[in-house]
């Protein structure tokens, strides 16, 4: 015996899905991949997250704000450069002991000239080295001398003394420079000095030799001084 109903309709069968072949699989999966990282990278990017778009704008390539180092100019407030050629000799430290433990304190040896003749020392103390620099300049200034030159040498030869320190001086031809060391190649290169040979015969002190080079210097004389002097003793 039949149970089918005449008056129901017929309702069609669904076909059952198609399933892809494995090729066209493998090629969609790399397409869906490379799509959910473009999308979380600019899901993360954002400002300043990891995306090009903050890594850009931190390395401040742009215009924008925060760029690189700008190229400043000189201050406005900025000091002068000094007029004169101040170099330090030596620096010295001196402890004293006291009940509490002990105190330092500085000396420096300065030497200042303006590279056209005048030359001069200074000797500052103080309890700190900056300071005891600074007032060692600030003397030497205030002491310049002026020496006789010829040129970019020296006039003559000439022995330079003081306490232990014995320093000897000749004139050299051009290009020769400046063949001392220590404190004496100081004091030449502050006066002016470019061609000069030099010996030291004594002390190495640094205050013996700068003095000593000193000494020296200051006796230089030049061809008309000699014979004016050399005129009055025949007289």
């Amino acid at each position: 015996m039949s149970t089918d109903n005449p008056d129901k309709p017929v309702v069609p069968a669904t076909p059952a899905p198609a399933t892809p072949a494995p090729e066209a699989v493998a090629e969609a999966k790399p397409e869906a991949a490379d799509a959910g990282v473009q999308g979380e990278s600019r899901g993360r990017g954002g400002r300043g997250g990891r995306g090009g778009r903050g890594r850009r704008e931190r390395s401040g390539g742009g215009g924008g704000g925060g760029g690189g180092r700008r190229d400043r100019g000189p201050r406005e407030n900025a000091e002068p450069a000094s007029e004169y050629i101040d170099k330090v000799v030596d620096i010295n430290r001196c402890a004293k002991v006291v009940k509490g433990g002990r105190r330092f304190s500085f000396s420096a040896l300065v030497v200042a000239g303006d590279g056209k003749g005048r030359i001069g020392l200074g000797f500052g103390k103080a309890k700190e080295v900056p300071d005891a620099i600074k007032k060692g300049t600030e003397r030497a200034h205030r002491r310049l001398r002026q020496v006789q030159l010829r040129g970019t040498t020296i006039p003559h030869e000439v022995l330079g003394l003081s306490d232990g320190g014995k320093v000897l001086l000749r004139p050299a031809s051009p290009g020769t420079g400046v063949i001392a060391g220590g404190g004496v190649r100081a004091v030449l290169e502050a006066a002016g000095v470019k061609d000069v040979l030099t010996k030291s015969l004594g002390s190495n002190n640094p205050m013996a030799m700068v003095n000593a080079t000193l000494d020296g210097l200051y006796k230089l004389r030049s061809a008309n001084q000699i014979h004016e002097m050399r005129a009055k003793s025949a007289n």
